[in-house]
């Protein structure tokens, strides 16, 4: 674990050095994907990846602040365009797991919705899918988010994505550092009692989201814990490929490509969309809709000074909407 985080750090710095979109992030994949297929003795750091999840929650629910909870009426709208849009995404990747990667029905709606992996994947031991193939393609399909997502907002928007996000100029003071602390502590318990999904990581968001958006406080914990974090999930993320033949994941990468370039076109046309009629601006709209995960989303809007508590609520709902829609689909697609 120690030489995984080392190789990822030292990848992370090499991205910042070359100026690359979302450096830490995709510099750490990077390098611990690499070491991981060529067989190196890396392990993911998973002992540590409660704790840093539950950091970067109290980290976004300090964007939760009370003049942005007082707009969140005009995002019912932007809610119900989801569902729609979820609809869309699952009549095109759905088919396309099935009869490009030649899956069975259950296997292709478990890697072909964008929800969160672990759910996916306990769905797909309780249905008795490929919970192979679902790893993979959840994993590839965040790492090509991010790296997309990425790269759109520095190239194409000329967005800064490598750049320390705003916090504000509040200061951290103990009480704060104490309050913000009891967030990722309570908030991880309470999660995990209320089974929220990923519980370390929507627990303290919920409980820091509480405690900014009724004004109690307005610190959040110093910027440079999200190089930190960043160098942490890019490596958990390159660690899941240990074992992973190249050829497989060359096959897994290039259908995973297909179906995620698929799904971002059609965020991108709801990203207009709604637009047009909430008002709410593409950026965050794309970062809501993007197919990548919560964490890893919230990080880029983070990163780009955008509204956190939109992207962070839209993926929630869409998480919820795949999972509440699984049984009721699965009773509809043909066993085979």
């Amino acid at each position: 674990m120690t030489l995984a985080l080392a190789i990822g750090a030292a990848g992370g710095f090499l991205f910042f050095l070359m100026h690359l979109p979302l450096p830490w992030m995709l510099g750490a994949l990077t390098a611990s994907m690499t070491a991981a297929i060529m067989g190196l003795p890396v392990l993911p750091p998973n002992r540590i990846r409660p704790a840093t999840v539950a950091v970067i929650g109290v980290m976004l629910g300090a964007r939760f602040t009370p003049e942005l909870v007082a707009l969140a009426g005009a995002w019912t709208v932007s809610l119900a365009l989801l569902s729609v849009y979820m609809l869309c995404v699952s009549a095109v990747t759905v088919p396309y797991y099935r009869f490009a990667a030649k899956t069975d029905w259950q296997t292709a709606y478990l890697a072909g919705m964008p929800a969160g992996l672990t759910e996916m994947v306990e769905l797909g031991e309780e249905k008795g899918a490929d919970v192979k193939a679902i790893i993979l393609a959840h994993t590839l399909r965040i790492v090509i988010t991010v790296a997309l997502v990425a790269i759109w907002f520095r190239l194409i928007e000329g967005r800064n994505v490598g750049a320390m996000p705003n916090f504000g100029s509040a200061p951290l003071t103990a009480l704060d550092a104490a309050l913000l602390l009891l967030c990722a502590i309570i908030g991880t318990w309470v999660g995990k009692i209320l089974r929220f999904p990923a519980p370390a990581f929507m627990g303290p968001l919920a409980a820091s989201a509480i405690l900014h958006a009724t004004g109690v406080t307005a610190s959040a914990p110093p910027a440079l814990i999200v190089i930190a974090a960043q160098i942490i999930l890019g490596t958990l993320l390159g660690c899941r490929f240990i074992g992973v033949r190249p050829i497989v994941l060359a096959r897994a990468a290039w259908l995973s490509l297909w179906a995620t370039l698929a799904t971002l076109l059609i965020a991108l046309a709801f990203a207009a969309l709604i637009h047009s009629v909430v008002g709410v601006s593409t950026d965050q709209v794309i970062l809501a809709l993007a197919p990548g995960g919560l964490t890893e989303m919230g990080l880029i809007a983070l990163a780009i000074n955008a509204d956190v508590a939109f992207v962070a609520l839209h993926h929630v709902a869409r998480i919820l909407i795949v999972i509440l829609l699984a049984k009721p689909v699965f009773a509809l697609l043909p066993k085979r």
